[in-house]
């Protein structure tokens, strides 16, 4: 059983994610990782929970996602993955920081590459893969059917949905990946997001003015 925990971090609030499960290995996803103080926290909860980390993977790429990449990568050294088709934001990531008011250090290019339909494995649990394009062109989500969850970065959240107005973004693709990919998932699939509280996709789809 996948055991998560998340940790609210950087001026935006965005949700950092560490998976593990009884093997003790563990997953980072959107390590946003900003102040010390968070990199501190992060660091305590590895530690007292004996976890070994084996793997950075991101739903996608936007600065607030990514900013703790860098720190968690030489911490634990191990790989970044992130999905191809994002790798033009990690490029970006300190000019798109600077347009918000951030000073984020350079990210380097992802070890390896996140590809549609793959598992990303970890211990005795496993990740599904899927491509849900719309508010950044590479953008992925992470579902668990043994666990019924989903990690959905920016894609939806509770009552609203991710921005389409950035590079790469589109609404209407948006729209359309969320009903026809995510909401052929289980509705009682607990949705964990990439900023604000918990969901089901159940609730979505029958509250969520964007998609009713």
């Amino acid at each position: 059983m996948i055991t998560i925990e998340k940790f609210v971090v950087n001026p935006l609030a965005e949700n950092s994610f560490v998976l593990s499960d009884e093997t003790g290995e563990a997953v980072f996803i959107d390590p946003g990782f900003y102040f010390d103080e968070e990199q501190a926290e992060v660091k305590n909860y590895i530690e007292l929970n004996h976890l070994t980390p084996v793997k950075i993977i991101n739903t996608h790429c936007h600065f607030d996602h990514i900013m703790g990449v860098e720190f968690i990568r030489n911490q634990f050294n191990i790989p970044f993955l992130a999905h191809p088709d994002d790798e033009f934001w990690v490029e970006k990531a300190t000019a798109q920081a600077e347009m918000y008011g951030f000073t984020v250090h350079p990210v380097s290019p992802a070890n390896n590459l996140l590809n549609v339909k793959e598992t990303v494995k970890f211990g005795n649990s496993e990740l599904e893969v899927i491509h849900v394009p719309g508010h950044s062109p590479g953008h992925v989500v992470f579902y668990s059917k043994q666990d019924t969850f989903l990690i959905a970065g920016d894609v939806l959240f509770y009552g609203s949905i991710g921005r389409a107005d950035l590079p790469g973004g589109n609404y209407d693709t948006l729209i359309s990946n969320i009903k026809s990919k995510l909401f052929a998932l289980p509705g009682n699939t607990k949705v964990y997001c990439g900023h604000g509280p918990e969901t089901t996709l159940g609730f979505e789809k029958t509250n969520n003015p964007f998609l009713t």
